[in-house]
């Protein structure tokens, strides 16, 4: 019987539609002061493609990722006068929603602030202290995030590592400063949380892979040592680290009265770098009475009590001392911020299950990213937005580091030796549990720069945590502070 043509499915041996490009172009202006800002929005995904050889033949730049950005530049500038600024937030496993919408970009999500949450559905405002009144700006999701994927018959774990990441994102800077004829202008890279792992490790690997070097970099919640943050066995570092930190929240929460923060912070920096670290150092050998002081003091700086301090034996992990502070009220303190308190289902959990300070900010940031990239940039996707990526994050690859300390703190220092005018920005908030301020100072003050190099590093701190832009005050100081480092590092 012949074969009716007209039934026949198409071939199963049909090449799969190639990736392109699906940037979309819109117009924007922007009133700050009187003065209209008139601006252009880049957005959509861009294809990474990668030289490939086989059995020592070149097949061609083959697609292995499709990532996305958004991008902002100023109409009418001069683009060898003007700065860029790369972005991106952390996790790993973070879109870079944060930085995007809460602090940086030309719009911002109204979330509320601890104790003044906004309700749904939340709303997008004008942010007239853009950090695009001074840099272009580039916001970058890397792969699984946002609405970054791999191609069709890629592993997106392969990009789920420190090294991968760093060519990746790398590429993507190398790609958008090429194709809009920016290799010219002052480059900056923001980073936070992991991000600022990716942007100390980025310094370093776009001087050496393609040459690029860069006018400064901005650390916000740094994480460059991780051993300062991992409370695991042996590991007496991050109990000291943390201490000032935790004296922070219990000030905040009313346990440690008739001080300011500024006292109580001086005091717990003291015993954090003196008496405490020699007494958990001692170990079994330390005198009873000399245990009982340093008890005694933790009590007074952190709002625990005595009994809890000496039954952890002198040690307070930070799980468990958001679970365990606010205990009496039934209630935990934030880790991302501390300023933010919630419940758990269990009152009397040892350590904290869900962060009140994230579940705070989730919902504003997802709802007003899905409206802004759809209503206001012109860009359709079916795909989640993912915000962030546990699994990604879960299953982070740091192979590099077998055996070793986890650290992009020598990548930084060896960036700055190469290229002497590069300048550091890090910002910390004194309520963050996630990153907490004692120990970037720690890891600052160890980097291996000459003397003359550690006037190119300026840090900021800020009444607020982890993102600590979610509170106006710090919002508008640190927009402040970072329009003041672009123009200072730009040699302007």
């Amino acid at each position: 019987m012949a074969k009716d043509e007209s039934t026949e499915s198409p071939s199963s041996t049909a090449e799969p539609k190639k990736p392109v490009d699906d940037l979309v172009t819109t117009q924007h202006s922007l009133t700050i002061d009187g003065r209209e800002l008139k601006y252009t929005a880049s957005t959509g995904r861009i294809v990474l493609r990668q030289e490939v050889l086989t059995d020592g033949k070149f097949d061609g730049h083959q697609p292995k990722a499709e990532v996305f950005l958004t991008a902002y530049t100023l109409d009418d500038a001069d683009a060898a006068d003007r700065p860029v600024t790369f972005a991106f937030n952390g996790g790993p496993g973070s879109s870079s929603i944060w930085l995007h919408l809460g602090l940086l970009g030309p719009r911002r999500v109204v979330s509320g602030d601890a104790g003044q949450l906004a309700p749904p559905p939340y709303g997008l405002v004008d942010n007239a202290e853009t950090l695009l009144r001074h840099s272009d700006l580039v916001f970058i999701d890397p792969v699984s995030t946002g609405y970054s994927r791999a191609v069709e018959g890629e592993k997106p774990g392969e990009y789920h590592g420190f090294t991968r990441d760093l060519e990746s994102v790398g590429e993507v800077i190398r790609l958008w400063t090429s194709r809009n004829g920016r290799w010219m202008s002052p480059k900056f890279l923001a980073g936070e949380s992991y991000g600022t792992t990716r942007a100390a490790g980025l310094a370093s690997h776009l001087q050496q892979r393609y040459g690029m070097y860069l006018n400064g970099v901005m650390l916000i919640s740094a994480v460059l040592e991780f051993g300062t943050l991992d409370f695991t066995p042996g590991n007496d570092l991050p109990y000291t680290l943390f201490l000032p930190s935790y004296a922070a929240i219990a000030h905040y929460h009313g346990l440690v009265p008739d001080r300011s923060l500024d006292e109580v912070l001086a005091d717990a920096e003291r015993f954090a770098a003196g008496r405490y670290p020699n007494a958990l150092a001692q170990g079994n050998r330390i005198p009873a009475d000399y245990r009982a002081e340093v008890a005694t003091r933790l009590a007074a700086l952190t709002g625990l009590s005595e009994d809890y301090i000496d039954r952890v034996n002198l040690r307070i992990e930070h799980m468990r001392f958001f679970a365990e502070l606010l205990r009496s009220r039934r209630q935990v303190v934030g880790r991302l911020d501390g300023r933010f308190v919630g419940w758990d289902a269990d009152s009397g959990g040892e350590k904290q299950g869900n962060d009140p300070s994230f579940a705070a900010i989730i919902g504003p940031y997802t709802a007003a990213l899905n409206h802004y990239v759809r209503m206001e940039l012109g860009y359709q996707n079916d795909l989640p937005y993912e915000i962030l990526n546990f699994e990604a994050a879960k299953n982070w690859s740091f192979k590099e580091f077998e055996g070793q300390q986890i650290t992009v703190a020598e990548k930084l220092a060896e960036a700055m030796r190469a290229n002497p005018h590069l300048k550091l920005h890090v910002a910390s908030g004194h309520y963050d549990g996630a990153t907490p301020y004692f120990a970037t100072e720690n890891t600052l003050a160890r980097l291996q720069l000459p003397a003359e190099l550690v006037a190119n590093i300026e840090t900021k701190y800020y009444a607020a945590g982890h993102m600590m832009y979610v509170h106006d005050e710090s919002r508008l100081q640190q927009s402040e502070d970072l329009a003041a480092f672009v123009n200072s590092a730009s040699n302007r």
